[in-house]
């Protein structure tokens, strides 16, 4: 039986550089705090592409079932609801997709999405 694995970051390694945001074509890493984070464990399809990309180690896969992976980088352990970066809807509102502008790490909604592609 194969056990699905999904990222763990470990706060003590990260340097928040954010080399592993943009590997991530799931979106399931932003940086928030200063700080890499796994926003949505539902969004990591456990390929690992993101893994070479840390300078510091700090990416590992661990098997799904593991406790510590509910309990590190979810948006239950971050201060407030995740927000789209534009409109401050919630993720419980609308999925958020994250994205990187002109040096930021961003959250956006769908709705929020086809102007930032289109420039409107």
């Amino acid at each position: 039986m194969n056990v699905k694995k999904l990222i763990q970051i470990d706060e003590e390694l990260c340097d928040g550089c954010g080399a592993c945001i943009a590997p991530c074509v799931e979106g399931a890493l932003a940086l928030i705090d200063g700080k890499a984070r796994v926003i949505n464990q539902n969004f990591c399809d456990g390929a690992g592409v993101c893994l070479g990309s840390c300078p510091t180690g700090a990416l590992s896969l661990v098997p799904a079932n593991e406790p510590e992976i509910v309990q590190k980088g979810t948006p239950s352990n971050v201060k407030d609801r995740l927000q789209c970066s534009f409109c401050q809807t919630d993720e419980d509102q609308s999925y958020l997709i994250s994205l990187q502008h002109k040096g930021q790490n961003l959250l956006t909604c769908t709705k929020c999405l086809p102007a930032l592609i289109h420039g409107k």
